[in-house]
Protein backbone atom coordinates (compact mmCIF):
# COMPACT_ATOMS: atom_id res chain seq x y z
CA UNK A 1 0.00 0.00 0.00
CA UNK A 2 1.26 3.27 -1.09
CA UNK A 3 -0.97 6.11 -0.87
CA UNK A 4 -0.03 9.23 -2.05
CA UNK A 5 -1.87 12.81 -1.77
CA UNK A 6 -0.93 16.09 -2.59
CA UNK A 7 -0.61 17.89 -0.01
CA UNK A 8 -0.49 21.86 -0.63
CA UNK A 9 2.12 23.34 1.94
CA UNK A 10 4.90 21.24 -0.11
CA UNK A 11 3.10 21.42 -3.65
CA UNK A 12 3.95 17.70 -4.23
CA UNK A 13 2.85 13.98 -3.87
CA UNK A 14 3.41 13.02 -0.20
CA UNK A 15 3.32 9.86 0.63
CA UNK A 16 0.71 9.33 3.49
CA UNK A 17 2.50 7.77 6.45
CA UNK A 18 0.15 7.93 9.75
CA UNK A 19 1.09 9.60 12.85
CA UNK A 20 -0.25 6.16 14.42
CA UNK A 21 0.39 3.27 12.99
CA UNK A 22 -2.68 1.72 11.19
CA UNK A 23 -4.68 4.78 12.17
CA UNK A 24 -5.23 7.96 10.08
CA UNK A 25 -7.03 11.41 11.42
CA UNK A 26 -8.35 13.26 9.10
CA UNK A 27 -10.34 17.26 10.28
CA UNK A 28 -12.44 19.19 7.83
CA UNK A 29 -13.58 22.21 7.90
CA UNK A 30 -17.02 22.12 7.76
CA UNK A 31 -19.94 24.48 7.14
CA UNK A 32 -20.66 27.63 8.49
CA UNK A 33 -24.19 27.36 9.22
CA UNK A 34 -25.26 30.86 8.41
CA UNK A 35 -27.63 29.38 5.57
CA UNK A 36 -28.39 26.85 2.92
CA UNK A 37 -26.12 24.25 1.74
CA UNK A 38 -25.59 24.50 -1.64
CA UNK A 39 -23.38 22.15 -4.40
CA UNK A 40 -20.12 23.71 -3.40
CA UNK A 41 -20.97 22.48 0.44
CA UNK A 42 -22.02 19.02 -0.99
CA UNK A 43 -19.02 18.72 -3.69
CA UNK A 44 -16.71 19.46 -0.55
CA UNK A 45 -18.41 17.06 1.95
CA UNK A 46 -18.19 13.89 -0.97
CA UNK A 47 -14.30 14.25 -1.38
CA UNK A 48 -13.37 13.63 2.07
CA UNK A 49 -16.20 10.93 2.24
CA UNK A 50 -14.51 9.55 -0.89
CA UNK A 51 -11.22 9.50 0.81
CA UNK A 52 -12.35 8.19 4.09
CA UNK A 53 -13.69 5.41 2.30
CA UNK A 54 -11.09 4.56 0.68
CA UNK A 55 -8.72 4.77 3.60
CA UNK A 56 -11.28 2.29 5.37
CA UNK A 57 -10.80 -0.17 2.27
CA UNK A 58 -7.59 0.01 2.30
CA UNK A 59 -7.60 -1.25 6.13
CA UNK A 60 -7.05 1.55 8.20
CA UNK A 61 -8.99 2.66 10.98
CA UNK A 62 -10.11 6.51 10.12
CA UNK A 63 -11.43 8.96 12.55
CA UNK A 64 -12.85 11.92 10.56
CA UNK A 65 -14.02 15.30 12.16
CA UNK A 66 -15.85 17.81 10.41
CA UNK A 67 -16.69 20.79 12.32
CA UNK A 68 -20.07 22.59 12.61
CA UNK A 69 -19.24 26.81 12.84
CA UNK A 70 -22.50 27.81 14.70
CA UNK A 71 -21.23 31.52 15.93
CA UNK A 72 -20.14 33.68 13.17
CA UNK A 73 -20.55 37.29 12.08
CA UNK A 74 -23.00 36.15 9.21
CA UNK A 75 -24.71 34.15 11.46
CA UNK A 76 -25.85 37.07 13.73
CA UNK A 77 -26.28 39.32 10.67
CA UNK A 78 -28.66 36.53 8.45
CA UNK A 79 -30.65 36.02 12.28
CA UNK A 80 -31.43 39.61 12.92
CA UNK A 81 -32.89 39.22 8.71
CA UNK A 82 -34.89 36.67 9.32
CA UNK A 83 -36.12 37.36 13.00
CA UNK A 84 -35.12 34.67 14.66
CA UNK A 85 -32.46 34.08 17.50
CA UNK A 86 -28.81 33.49 16.04
CA UNK A 87 -28.95 29.89 17.38
CA UNK A 88 -32.40 29.00 16.33
CA UNK A 89 -30.83 29.89 13.00
CA UNK A 90 -27.84 27.90 13.24
CA UNK A 91 -29.51 24.62 14.22
CA UNK A 92 -31.94 24.83 11.78
CA UNK A 93 -29.29 24.94 8.93
CA UNK A 94 -26.96 22.68 10.70
CA UNK A 95 -30.14 20.15 10.07
CA UNK A 96 -30.27 20.97 5.86
CA UNK A 97 -26.83 20.05 5.55
CA UNK A 98 -27.19 16.67 7.54
CA UNK A 99 -30.23 16.09 5.55
CA UNK A 100 -28.12 16.66 2.60
CA UNK A 101 -25.25 14.66 3.80
CA UNK A 102 -27.56 12.07 4.21
CA UNK A 103 -29.65 12.00 1.34
CA UNK A 104 -26.49 11.46 -0.49
CA UNK A 105 -24.97 8.93 1.38
CA UNK A 106 -22.31 10.95 3.01
CA UNK A 107 -21.15 8.71 5.85
CA UNK A 108 -21.39 10.78 9.38
CA UNK A 109 -18.18 12.26 10.62
CA UNK A 110 -16.83 10.16 13.60
CA UNK A 111 -16.82 13.50 15.51
CA UNK A 112 -19.19 16.81 14.75
CA UNK A 113 -18.34 19.20 17.11
CA UNK A 114 -19.48 22.92 17.09
CA UNK A 115 -17.71 25.97 17.81
CA UNK A 116 -20.08 26.79 20.82
CA UNK A 117 -18.98 23.79 22.59
CA UNK A 118 -15.28 24.02 22.19
CA UNK A 119 -14.69 27.84 23.92
CA UNK A 120 -12.36 27.29 26.90
CA UNK A 121 -9.84 25.50 25.02
CA UNK A 122 -10.14 28.42 22.34
CA UNK A 123 -9.33 30.75 25.43
CA UNK A 124 -6.70 28.58 26.30
CA UNK A 125 -4.94 28.33 23.18
CA UNK A 126 -5.03 32.21 22.82
CA UNK A 127 -3.55 32.95 26.06
CA UNK A 128 -0.83 30.41 25.34
CA UNK A 129 0.10 32.48 22.65
CA UNK A 130 -0.11 35.72 24.45
CA UNK A 131 2.42 34.12 26.49
CA UNK A 132 4.71 33.57 23.76
CA UNK A 133 4.58 36.57 22.07
CA UNK A 134 2.55 35.39 19.13
CA UNK A 135 -0.91 37.73 20.28
CA UNK A 136 -1.82 40.41 21.66
CA UNK A 137 -5.10 41.96 23.43
CA UNK A 138 -6.35 45.43 21.67
CA UNK A 139 -5.15 48.89 23.69
CA UNK A 140 -8.07 50.43 22.54
CA UNK A 141 -9.92 48.37 25.51
CA UNK A 142 -12.36 46.86 22.56
CA UNK A 143 -12.01 43.38 23.96
CA UNK A 144 -10.26 42.14 20.61
CA UNK A 145 -7.33 39.74 20.84
CA UNK A 146 -5.05 39.39 17.74
CA UNK A 147 -2.11 37.05 16.65
CA UNK A 148 0.66 38.86 15.57
CA UNK A 149 1.54 38.06 12.33
CA UNK A 150 4.62 40.30 12.65
CA UNK A 151 5.37 37.56 15.37
CA UNK A 152 5.72 34.41 13.25
CA UNK A 153 8.65 34.85 10.74
CA UNK A 154 6.84 31.36 8.72
CA UNK A 155 3.45 33.17 8.16
CA UNK A 156 2.46 32.49 4.42
CA UNK A 157 4.04 29.39 4.39
CA UNK A 158 1.00 27.24 3.44
CA UNK A 159 0.19 29.24 0.07
CA UNK A 160 3.71 30.33 -0.74
CA UNK A 161 2.91 34.58 0.30
CA UNK A 162 5.42 36.85 1.55
CA UNK A 163 3.47 38.70 4.74
CA UNK A 164 4.33 42.23 2.57
CA UNK A 165 2.19 41.15 0.00
CA UNK A 166 -1.00 39.86 1.95
CA UNK A 167 -4.22 41.90 1.93
CA UNK A 168 -5.26 43.22 5.08
CA UNK A 169 -7.18 40.77 7.50
CA UNK A 170 -11.08 42.28 7.68
CA UNK A 171 -12.33 40.27 10.28
CA UNK A 172 -12.51 42.73 13.14
CA UNK A 173 -12.01 46.57 13.83
CA UNK A 174 -8.40 47.60 12.32
CA UNK A 175 -8.40 50.45 14.60
CA UNK A 176 -6.87 48.05 18.02
CA UNK A 177 -4.62 46.08 15.67
CA UNK A 178 -0.62 46.89 15.62
CA UNK A 179 -0.81 45.91 12.13
CA UNK A 180 -3.84 45.62 9.43
CA UNK A 181 -2.84 41.63 8.33
CA UNK A 182 -3.26 40.55 12.33
CA UNK A 183 -6.24 38.72 12.36
CA UNK A 184 -8.43 38.50 15.06
CA UNK A 185 -8.10 35.72 17.63
CA UNK A 186 -11.08 36.44 19.91
CA UNK A 187 -14.03 39.50 19.55
CA UNK A 188 -14.47 41.46 22.28
CA UNK A 189 -19.07 41.65 22.32
CA UNK A 190 -20.35 44.74 20.61
CA UNK A 191 -22.84 47.14 21.55
CA UNK A 192 -26.23 45.80 19.53
CA UNK A 193 -24.81 42.20 19.58
CA UNK A 194 -26.63 39.62 21.41
CA UNK A 195 -25.80 38.68 24.85
CA UNK A 196 -26.33 35.39 24.38
CA UNK A 197 -23.54 35.59 21.69
CA UNK A 198 -20.54 36.20 24.14
CA UNK A 199 -18.55 33.99 26.56
CA UNK A 200 -16.48 35.35 29.52
CA UNK A 201 -13.15 35.52 28.88
CA UNK A 202 -9.75 36.99 30.70
CA UNK A 203 -10.03 39.69 28.02
CA UNK A 204 -13.79 40.86 28.42
CA UNK A 205 -17.11 39.13 27.06
CA UNK A 206 -16.74 38.33 23.43
CA UNK A 207 -16.92 35.27 20.84
CA UNK A 208 -13.87 33.69 19.33
CA UNK A 209 -12.86 34.78 15.71
CA UNK A 210 -13.31 32.23 12.80
CA UNK A 211 -9.57 30.66 12.36
CA UNK A 212 -9.20 30.04 16.53
CA UNK A 213 -12.48 27.91 16.21
CA UNK A 214 -10.84 24.95 13.86
CA UNK A 215 -7.22 24.91 15.89
CA UNK A 216 -9.01 23.99 19.29
CA UNK A 217 -11.65 21.83 17.77
CA UNK A 218 -8.96 19.64 15.89
CA UNK A 219 -6.39 19.21 18.33
CA UNK A 220 -8.85 18.39 20.60
CA UNK A 221 -10.58 15.21 19.12
CA UNK A 222 -7.16 14.53 16.60
CA UNK A 223 -4.14 15.93 18.89
CA UNK A 224 -1.66 18.26 18.53
CA UNK A 225 0.12 16.06 15.51
CA UNK A 226 -2.41 14.72 13.08
CA UNK A 227 -2.59 13.51 9.62
CA UNK A 228 -4.53 15.04 7.16
CA UNK A 229 -6.40 18.64 7.46
CA UNK A 230 -8.68 19.10 4.29
CA UNK A 231 -10.89 21.77 2.78
CA UNK A 232 -12.42 23.99 0.22
CA UNK A 233 -9.51 25.64 -2.12
CA UNK A 234 -11.38 28.78 -1.12
CA UNK A 235 -10.35 27.89 2.70
CA UNK A 236 -6.75 28.01 1.73
CA UNK A 237 -6.25 32.10 2.81
CA UNK A 238 -6.90 33.35 5.19
CA UNK A 239 -8.13 30.28 6.65
CA UNK A 240 -6.14 27.85 6.29
CA UNK A 241 -2.88 29.97 6.63
CA UNK A 242 -3.89 31.42 10.21
CA UNK A 243 -4.66 27.92 11.75
CA UNK A 244 -1.44 26.71 10.49
CA UNK A 245 0.59 30.06 11.62
CA UNK A 246 -1.16 30.09 15.26
CA UNK A 247 -1.01 26.36 15.68
CA UNK A 248 2.76 26.07 15.19
CA UNK A 249 3.39 29.39 16.81
CA UNK A 250 1.34 27.69 19.94
CA UNK A 251 3.93 24.66 19.87
CA UNK A 252 1.38 22.15 17.83
CA UNK A 253 3.14 20.42 14.98
CA UNK A 254 -0.53 20.23 13.73
CA UNK A 255 -1.61 18.31 10.16
CA UNK A 256 1.09 16.73 8.10
CA UNK A 257 -0.79 17.12 4.82
CA UNK A 258 -2.96 19.79 4.00
CA UNK A 259 -5.53 18.93 1.03
CA UNK A 260 -8.03 20.88 -0.76
CA UNK A 261 -10.81 20.16 -2.95
CA UNK A 262 -11.90 22.14 -5.78
CA UNK A 263 -14.44 24.60 -6.73
CA UNK A 264 -17.45 24.37 -8.62
CA UNK A 265 -18.42 26.76 -11.71
CA UNK A 266 -21.70 27.67 -13.20
CA UNK A 267 -21.07 28.27 -16.94
CA UNK A 268 -17.33 28.53 -16.22
CA UNK A 269 -18.04 30.95 -13.80
CA UNK A 270 -17.09 30.67 -9.88
CA UNK A 271 -20.31 30.18 -8.46
CA UNK A 272 -20.87 32.68 -6.14
CA UNK A 273 -23.81 34.24 -4.22
CA UNK A 274 -23.18 37.66 -5.43
CA UNK A 275 -23.44 36.13 -9.07
CA UNK A 276 -26.73 34.65 -8.24
CA UNK A 277 -25.53 31.32 -9.34
CA UNK A 278 -25.36 29.01 -6.77
CA UNK A 279 -27.12 25.58 -7.28
CA UNK A 280 -28.48 24.87 -3.76
CA UNK A 281 -28.88 21.37 -2.88
CA UNK A 282 -32.47 21.39 -2.72
CA UNK A 283 -32.80 22.16 -6.18
CA UNK A 284 -29.79 19.57 -7.00
CA UNK A 285 -31.73 16.97 -5.21
CA UNK A 286 -35.08 18.17 -6.29
CA UNK A 287 -33.56 17.56 -10.37
CA UNK A 288 -32.28 14.24 -9.93
CA UNK A 289 -31.95 11.62 -8.26
CA UNK A 290 -29.46 11.18 -5.17
CA UNK A 291 -26.88 8.15 -6.83
CA UNK A 292 -26.78 10.25 -10.17
CA UNK A 293 -26.23 13.44 -8.06
CA UNK A 294 -23.39 11.43 -5.94
CA UNK A 295 -22.00 10.27 -9.32
CA UNK A 296 -21.90 13.81 -11.08
CA UNK A 297 -19.97 15.53 -7.96
CA UNK A 298 -17.48 12.63 -7.69
CA UNK A 299 -16.86 12.48 -11.39
CA UNK A 300 -13.86 15.01 -11.54
CA UNK A 301 -11.11 14.93 -9.58
CA UNK A 302 -11.60 16.45 -6.34
CA UNK A 303 -8.78 18.69 -7.10
CA UNK A 304 -10.11 20.04 -10.26
CA UNK A 305 -13.07 22.75 -10.76
CA UNK A 306 -16.18 21.06 -11.15
CA UNK A 307 -18.44 22.35 -13.75
CA UNK A 308 -22.34 22.24 -13.30
CA UNK A 309 -24.71 22.19 -16.05
CA UNK A 310 -27.74 20.36 -16.77
CA UNK A 311 -26.01 17.96 -19.25
CA UNK A 312 -23.61 16.58 -17.02
CA UNK A 313 -26.74 16.05 -14.44
CA UNK A 314 -28.44 14.15 -17.46
CA UNK A 315 -25.14 12.08 -17.95
CA UNK A 316 -24.48 11.60 -14.37
CA UNK A 317 -28.30 9.90 -14.57
CA UNK A 318 -27.63 7.92 -17.76
CA UNK A 319 -24.09 6.37 -16.66
CA UNK A 320 -25.29 5.25 -13.06
CA UNK A 321 -28.73 3.66 -14.89
CA UNK A 322 -26.19 1.71 -17.06
CA UNK A 323 -24.58 0.58 -13.76
CA UNK A 324 -27.80 -0.58 -11.83
CA UNK A 325 -29.19 -2.26 -15.23
CA UNK A 326 -25.64 -4.28 -15.06
CA UNK A 327 -26.18 -4.98 -11.07
CA UNK A 328 -29.82 -5.89 -11.30
CA UNK A 329 -29.18 -8.70 -14.42
CA UNK A 330 -26.33 -10.01 -12.81
CA UNK A 331 -28.61 -10.56 -9.49
CA UNK A 332 -31.19 -11.92 -11.10
CA UNK A 333 -29.25 -14.40 -13.32
CA UNK A 334 -26.71 -15.32 -10.32
CA UNK A 335 -30.07 -15.44 -8.38
CA UNK A 336 -28.22 -13.00 -6.19
CA UNK A 337 -25.94 -15.02 -5.02
CA UNK A 338 -23.26 -12.42 -6.12
CA UNK A 339 -19.52 -13.14 -4.92
CA UNK A 340 -17.22 -10.83 -2.85
CA UNK A 341 -14.78 -9.86 -4.30
CA UNK A 342 -11.36 -7.24 -3.57
CA UNK A 343 -11.55 -4.14 -5.85
CA UNK A 344 -9.37 -4.70 -9.46
CA UNK A 345 -5.85 -3.82 -8.82
CA UNK A 346 -6.28 -0.49 -11.69
CA UNK A 347 -9.06 0.92 -9.43
CA UNK A 348 -6.93 0.27 -6.36
CA UNK A 349 -3.55 1.81 -8.18
CA UNK A 350 -6.03 4.66 -9.27
CA UNK A 351 -7.32 5.89 -6.11
CA UNK A 352 -3.32 4.96 -4.59
CA UNK A 353 -2.74 8.35 -6.75
CA UNK A 354 -4.09 10.91 -4.85
CA UNK A 355 -7.85 9.77 -5.52
CA UNK A 356 -8.00 9.67 -8.82
CA UNK A 357 -11.48 8.55 -8.83
CA UNK A 358 -11.94 9.63 -12.88
CA UNK A 359 -9.50 6.66 -13.77
CA UNK A 360 -11.49 4.42 -10.83
CA UNK A 361 -14.51 5.43 -12.33
CA UNK A 362 -13.43 4.18 -15.78
CA UNK A 363 -11.78 0.75 -14.54
CA UNK A 364 -15.62 0.31 -13.00
CA UNK A 365 -17.24 0.90 -16.59
CA UNK A 366 -14.92 -1.07 -18.24
CA UNK A 367 -15.99 -4.31 -16.08
CA UNK A 368 -19.50 -3.38 -15.93
CA UNK A 369 -18.77 -3.40 -20.30
CA UNK A 370 -17.02 -7.13 -19.32
CA UNK A 371 -20.35 -8.18 -17.27
CA UNK A 372 -22.44 -7.32 -19.79
CA UNK A 373 -20.26 -8.88 -22.78
CA UNK A 374 -20.47 -12.40 -19.97
CA UNK A 375 -24.28 -12.34 -19.92
CA UNK A 376 -24.57 -11.85 -23.36
CA UNK A 377 -22.15 -14.67 -24.17
CA UNK A 378 -23.68 -16.83 -21.21
CA UNK A 379 -20.08 -17.14 -19.36
CA UNK A 380 -21.49 -17.42 -15.77
CA UNK A 381 -17.64 -17.76 -14.41
CA UNK A 382 -16.65 -14.22 -15.96
CA UNK A 383 -19.99 -12.90 -14.96
CA UNK A 384 -19.25 -13.57 -11.73
CA UNK A 385 -15.98 -11.82 -11.71
CA UNK A 386 -17.20 -9.17 -13.06
CA UNK A 387 -20.27 -8.47 -10.45
CA UNK A 388 -18.04 -9.19 -7.58
CA UNK A 389 -15.55 -6.45 -8.45
CA UNK A 390 -18.67 -3.97 -9.78
CA UNK A 391 -20.22 -4.32 -6.82
CA UNK A 392 -16.83 -3.92 -4.45
CA UNK A 393 -16.12 -0.65 -6.43
CA UNK A 394 -19.51 0.62 -5.68
CA UNK A 395 -18.99 0.14 -2.26
CA UNK A 396 -15.80 2.15 -2.48
CA UNK A 397 -17.70 5.15 -4.36
CA UNK A 398 -20.65 4.99 -2.23
CA UNK A 399 -22.85 4.42 -5.24
CA UNK A 400 -23.93 0.46 -4.77
CA UNK A 401 -27.60 0.59 -5.76
CA UNK A 402 -28.71 -1.25 -2.61
CA UNK A 403 -28.13 1.97 -0.78
CA UNK A 404 -30.48 4.05 -3.21
CA UNK A 405 -33.50 1.26 -2.73
CA UNK A 406 -36.58 2.92 -4.20
CA UNK A 407 -39.30 1.01 -1.35
CA UNK A 408 -41.31 2.87 0.72
CA UNK A 409 -39.04 3.23 3.44
CA UNK A 410 -36.30 4.73 1.60
CA UNK A 411 -38.84 7.22 -0.39
CA UNK A 412 -39.82 8.40 3.05
CA UNK A 413 -36.60 8.83 4.33
CA UNK A 414 -35.69 11.27 1.32
CA UNK A 415 -39.01 13.08 0.97
CA UNK A 416 -38.59 13.94 4.66
CA UNK A 417 -34.27 15.36 3.83
CA UNK A 418 -35.99 17.67 0.63
CA UNK A 419 -38.49 18.66 2.58
CA UNK A 420 -36.16 20.21 4.93
CA UNK A 421 -34.10 21.59 1.96
CA UNK A 422 -36.92 22.81 0.40
CA UNK A 423 -38.60 24.61 3.53
CA UNK A 424 -35.39 26.69 4.44
CA UNK A 425 -35.86 28.15 0.99
CA UNK A 426 -39.51 28.65 0.98
CA UNK A 427 -38.34 30.65 4.44
CA UNK A 428 -35.60 32.74 2.87
CA UNK A 429 -38.69 33.34 0.33
CA UNK A 430 -40.94 34.85 2.81
CA UNK A 431 -38.39 36.46 4.52
CA UNK A 432 -37.30 38.44 1.19
CA UNK A 433 -41.32 38.78 0.40
CA UNK A 434 -41.24 40.18 4.14
CA UNK A 435 -38.40 42.64 3.38
CA UNK A 436 -40.35 43.69 0.04
CA UNK A 437 -37.37 42.46 -2.22
CA UNK A 438 -40.02 40.59 -4.96
CA UNK A 439 -36.88 40.09 -7.29
CA UNK A 440 -35.14 37.58 -4.84
CA UNK A 441 -38.54 35.79 -3.54
CA UNK A 442 -39.53 35.67 -7.39
CA UNK A 443 -36.12 34.11 -8.30
CA UNK A 444 -36.08 31.46 -4.77
CA UNK A 445 -39.49 30.69 -6.78
CA UNK A 446 -38.17 30.26 -10.54
CA UNK A 447 -35.23 28.46 -8.90
CA UNK A 448 -37.38 25.78 -7.41
CA UNK A 449 -40.04 25.55 -10.50
CA UNK A 450 -37.13 24.60 -12.50
CA UNK A 451 -35.81 21.87 -10.21
CA UNK A 452 -39.15 20.51 -10.59
CA UNK A 453 -40.96 22.03 -7.33
CA UNK A 454 -44.29 23.43 -7.44
CA UNK A 455 -45.08 26.11 -5.21
CA UNK A 456 -48.48 27.01 -3.67
CA UNK A 457 -49.46 30.07 -1.91
CA UNK A 458 -51.92 29.92 0.76
CA UNK A 459 -53.32 31.45 3.58
CA UNK A 460 -51.25 29.09 5.65
CA UNK A 461 -48.07 29.63 4.10
CA UNK A 462 -46.40 28.71 1.12
CA UNK A 463 -46.95 24.48 0.62
CA UNK A 464 -44.51 22.66 -2.13
CA UNK A 465 -44.59 19.76 -4.28
CA UNK A 466 -43.12 17.46 -6.97
CA UNK A 467 -44.23 18.05 -10.36
CA UNK A 468 -45.94 15.06 -12.08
Amino acid sequence: MNIQLYDTRTQTLCALEPVRPGAVGIYVCGPTVQSAPHIGHLRSALSYDLMRRWLSARGLEVTLVRNVTDIDDKILVNAETTGEPWWALAYRVEREFSAAYDALHVLPPTYEPRATASIQRMQLIIERLIERGHAYPAADGSGDVYFDTASWPEYGALTHQRREDMVDAADADPRGKRDPRDFALWKGHKPGEPETASWASPWGAGRPGWHIECSAMSTQYLGETFDIHGGGRDLRFPHHENELAQSAAAGFEFARIWVHNGLVSVGEQKMSKSLHNSVFAADLLGSAPAQAVRYFLGSAHYRSTLEYSATAIEEARRAVERINGFVARAAETLAGEVPEAAVPDEFAAAMDDDLNVPQALAVLHERVRAGNAALATGDLDGLRSAAGEVSAMLQVLGLHPDDYRTDAQAESGLEQALDVLVQQRLHERAAARQQRDFSTADRIRDELTEAGVTIEDTADGAKWSING
